[in-house]
């Protein structure tokens, strides 16, 4: 149940959802020549990236402002891609928003879903599959209520930060 303003809205009428794909050796350097590559959750570190490979031939490109989740290994972990370009292998899947929802908002809503997610996770290597995400149907609320939402979440989160901090 939600409250009036809200819907209920199937994710692909939201979010387009990009499957990332491995490059070959020599297709990826260490030297900071092209745009970065992602390729696992190893490049993410407290929603940070962490970058040691680039590429000058990209295949499968997020932008800036894609939610990007890791599917296969360590799952489920997200992180907010703040910058211009960069390459996703196959470990990861990008959630580009295709209307106005907020990408914090959708970062909130995706990890409150995560841990049914995870437990759906097939396979020696678990996994989450398109069909996981695709599937998923979003509690969209007004956009000055998502803005709302974020908010109070990230306040929230200072707090316990805080409290966390002074143990």
């Amino acid at each position: 149940m939600v409250p009036d303003s809200w819907v209920w809205c199937k994710f692909t009428d939201l979010y387009l959802l990009i499957s990332g794909r491995d490059l070959e050796n020599s297709e990826y350097n260490d030297k900071g020549l092209g745009i970065p590559y992602i390729i696992g959750a190893s490049n993410i570190n407290n929603g940070e990236f962490n970058i040691n490979r680039w590429t000058i031939s990209p295949k499968v490109v997020s932008v800036k402002n894609d939610l990007l989740i890791t599917c296969k290994g360590t799952i489920g972990e997200l992180v907010i891609n703040s910058m211009d370009e960069i390459h996703i292998a196959r470990q990861i899947m990008a959630i580009r928003a295709i209307s106005t929802i907020k990408v914090q908002y959708t970062k909130y809503c995706i990890h409150f879903f995560i841990n049914g997610i995870k437990e759906s996770a097939k396979g020696i290597i678990p996994g989450i599959s398109r069909e996981d995400i695709l599937n998923l149907l979003i509690p969209l609320p007004p956009i000055e209520e998502q803005k709302r939402i974020v908010k109070q979440i990230e306040t929230t989160f200072q707090i316990l930060d805080s409290i966390q901090n002074n143990i």
